[in-house]
């Protein structure tokens, strides 16, 4: 609670330093400790759909393309690329003084083998690989697609910050199944993981590359461009509270804090010696996932009698607060201000709610006093207060709610159980996603309707439309077919759009070099 938070930043002087971590506090001033929004739990950012899971692959890992904060792609991994007339080949050469943390050189083939892995993960993926009829290693630097069709969206897709990102690994690696998670981490970005430094729930430690070389053209932006390291160890610190980060910060022991709780924000800044701002301005859009496989959601009607029972700005303010500049609602299944987004069906979201009018419609689409599990990751500093707003919710709308409070690891685990609620299966989940994450429907996995992603949604409409989008070469002509991508989602409903928030980081103001986009590594030094 606020008040709890303030009187902890109060004492903080008086406090002493967090017990698990002590061993950061003794070590040299070239370390760079760092509060994540949560912990590691899956090191595999290919397997794992967690945001945290996606910043420590930036760490340790590389990508053929980065992409600026303006979301423009440019080669990274790569010397560059060649394009065939017709469009139907591309080939992609890879830098010289690429090296794996095994000492191993990089070759074409680790990066086709690591290129197939991640598409069988993501959306955008699938369809860059949908579109080729060959992809190999023409030689050991050189990256061949052959295609079936144009897709000049290529370097885009292997470029993307998004989840999930098109990490390389060694072939011997990116070669195991892309369904089980990999436990071994060895990237050939600018930090190499310690795995043997890892306290489960608390630390996570990472060491500068010494044989990564940056690129010597751009400007340092998100992840293009250099990535020049200046410390020579990161040290993340996951703490029980982000009032306790908050703290942390304040006292000096901790340098940078991935997520910022917004009650606090006025205490931070009259503190002084801490930095406060937004890293992306596009926010993070939020969900309720349904589980369509399991009764009383498998039926579209209820699913669609909900949305009535759903305010945005409720859930918006239990994470952001009041502040309107903290906050967007309604949105929609693209991100708001971007240029796929549209006010189709948003209609439903706005105006006060009528639960009495939900609970008529929930009776008359079906339901019938089904028990309902919603899974809240209560160590989650978003998603939890997104939880007690969904349960709140639905119990307004007249629904059989079971809160189902656990940690953020044993949600992600459980989301993946197909099995009915009584052998611990799930109805409803909530999340939060990057905005850049719902940028255009080759990019958000949760509306592609293949009955691949966590919720299992199916549809016949979706992936023709999505095919039209992406053969469509005018903004506008991209634009009509998201409408109708919108209209379609508001009938099958994937999931229930809750709102964006915008999400403030911390840092004291002995550092600097800090990157717009998420929280990346390379860059940031001592002021």
């Amino acid at each position: 609670m606020p008040i709890s938070r303030r009187s902890l930043l109060k004492a903080a002087a008086t406090m002493p330093a967090l017990s698990l971590p002590g061993v950061v506090r003794a070590e040299a001033q070239s370390t760079l400790r760092f509060i994540p929004v949560i912990d590691l739990a899956f090191v595999d950012p290919i397997y794992s759909t967690a945001q945290v899971s996606r910043n420590h692959g930036f760490m340790v890992y590389d990508t053929l393309y980065g992409m600026s904060s303006s979301l423009q792609v440019s080669p990274q991994m790569l010397s560059g690329h060649v394009v065939s007339a017709d469009g139907l080949q591309w080939d992609l050469t890879l830098r010289d003084g690429l090296f794996w943390h095994d000492g191993e050189r990089v070759l074409a083939r680790d990066c086709v083998a690591s290129i197939r892995r991640w598409a069988a993960r993501d959306g955008f993926g699938g369809e860059l690989l949908e579109a080729t009829a060959e992809l190999l290693a023409a030689d050991d630097r050189t990256i061949r697609f052959r295609l079936k069709r144009p897709f000049p969206l290529l370097p885009q897709a292997l470029g993307k910050a998004a989840i999930n990102a098109c990490f390389m690994m060694p072939e011997r690696l990116a070669s195991q199944d892309p369904f089980k998670p990999l436990t071994e981490v060895i990237g050939s970005g600018p930090f190499r993981y310690l795995a043997d430094e890892r306290v489960q729930g608390a630390r996570n430690a990472y060491a500068k590359f010494e044989r990564y070389q940056p690129r010597t053209d751009g400007r340092p932006d998100w992840t293009a461009g250099p990535k020049i390291v200046h410390y020579d160890r990161v040290v993340w610190t996951t703490t029980p509270d982000a009032g306790t980060g908050v703290a942390a910060l304040q006292t000096g022991e901790q340098d940078w804090q991935e997520t910022t709780p917004h009650d606090l924000l006025p205490v931070i800044k009259a503190a002084g010696d801490i930095e406060t701002r937004i890293l992306d301005r596009r926010g993070y859009a939020c969900m309720l996932r349904l589980n369509h496989l399991q009764p009383p959601f498998d039926n579209p009607a209820i699913r669609r009698a909900l949305l009535g029972a759903i305010d945005q700005s409720a859930f918006m303010t239990a994470v952001a607060g009041t502040d309107p500049a903290f906050q967007v609602s309604p949105i929609g299944f693209f991100a708001p201000g971007t240029p796929m987004a549209t006010d189709v069906g948003l209609d439903v979201f706005r105006g006060p709610r009528d639960y009495a009018k939900v609970k008529a419609d929930l009776k008359a689409a079906g339901y019938n006093g089904e028990k309902i599990v919603v899974l809240v990751p209560t160590n989650s500093l978003a998603q939890k207060p997104l939880g007690e707003i969904a349960v709140d919710s639905l119990r307004k709308a007249g629904m059989n709610v079971e809160y189902a409070g656990l940690d953020f690891a044993v949600v992600l685990q459980r989301q993946l159980k197909k099995d009915p609620i009584g052998q611990g299966g799930w109805s409803a989940a909530v999340g939060n996603w990057q905005g850049i994450d719902w940028l255009n429907p080759a990019g958000n996995t949760n509306i592609r309707g293949e009955g691949k992603v966590a919720g299992w949604y199916a549809s016949e409409k979706m992936g023709p439309l999505r095919s039209q989008w992406l053969a469509a070469s005018e903004l506008a002509e991209q634009q009509r077919i998201c409408r109708e991508i919108q209209a379609v989602a508001f009938e099958e409903i994937p999931y229930i759009p809750i709102g964006l928030y915008k999400q403030p980081t911390a840092y004291r103001k002995a550092i600097t070099g800090i990157l717009d986009g998420t929280a990346v590594f390379w860059n940031v030094r001592p002021a």
